[in-house]
């Protein structure tokens, strides 16, 4: 209840803060609305709003899948290649230090103005944090176990699914963590680049273009909760897929069964 209630207290208090700064410096609804104002217009236009937040949480889910996919494949091979990890290495950190919104354009003119885009931008974001941490957690398995396993004469398949994926899943998690935390914006960066038809960037956009603030503060409101939920699901992932992680009880290795 403490590790629910916590966040819970954090939220309510940067939601008083909010109202209490509006309220006692008397800042003007055109700049900043009261954050019921902000609620009330994302519950007022839902009908509006749920086709287009939909649209950005598939675009969301595609990207983040992609780029953990191409994240943990590339991580694995690097981490077994040493060659190929000191060559490749260099060229994603360069990769990454292109601005997310000059790699946008581009992608316009090449895939035209649909949802590939998106998706690519969010993969984008997503696999080079997956990559790094894969590397480093499959670089720094407890040399221990993999001589008791060689011990034991695990197969190099048995070795890397009960000793080296295991290690590897806190890195990986945390990996998918920031993916799933900056995923959203790859999706809004897309959609603002990718400027046709309709989507929730645009319609912020439009809210902007219209001085309407309580839709701009809004929106922002419904990214964030898009982006905090992808979060927690990937942290209950987290908790159902590493259940080792949370008991004292010593790991049974299959190789280790006799008769």
């Amino acid at each position: 209840m403490r590790n629910v209630l916590i966040p819970i207290v954090s939220l309510v208090v940067v939601g008083l803060l909010w109202q209490a700064i509006v309220v006692l410096f008397h800042v003007a609804p055109y700049v900043a609305p009261r954050p019921l104002q902000a609620i009330q217009a994302v519950t007022q236009n839902w009908s509006s709003l749920w086709p287009l937040t939909l649209g950005t949480i598939r675009e969301t889910i595609y990207g983040f899948f992609t780029g953990a996919g191409l994240g943990v494949g590339l991580g694995v091979i690097m981490a077994k290649v040493p060659v190929l990890q000191r060559s490749v290495y260099p060229v994603l950190v360069t990769s990454q230090a292109v601005p997310i919104i000059a790699l946008a354009s581009p992608l316009v003119l090449i895939f035209g103005f649909s949802v590939v885009v998106m998706v690519i931008i969010v993969a984008w974001i997503v696999f080079f944090p997956v990559t790094v941490n894969v590397v480093d957690g499959l670089s720094h398995v407890d040399q221990d176990f993999l001589n008791l396993a060689r011990v034991y004469g695990a197969s190099r398949w048995r070795t890397f699914v009960h000793i080296e994926v295991p290690a590897t899943a806190s890195p990986l998690f945390s990996g998918l963590k920031i993916g799933a935390t900056y995923a959203v914006t790859g999706a809004v960066i897309g959609e603002l680049a990718a400027s046709s038809g309709t989507s929730l960037a645009l319609y912020q956009e439009h809210a902007n273009t219209n001085l309407n603030a309580a839709g701009v503060y809004g929106t922002t409101l419904l990214m964030t909760v898009i982006g905090i939920s992808w979060f927690l699901l990937v942290v209950l992932a987290e908790v159902a897929l590493t259940p080792w992680q949370r008991r004292s009880v010593a790991r049974r290795y299959p190789w280790s069964r006799r008769g």
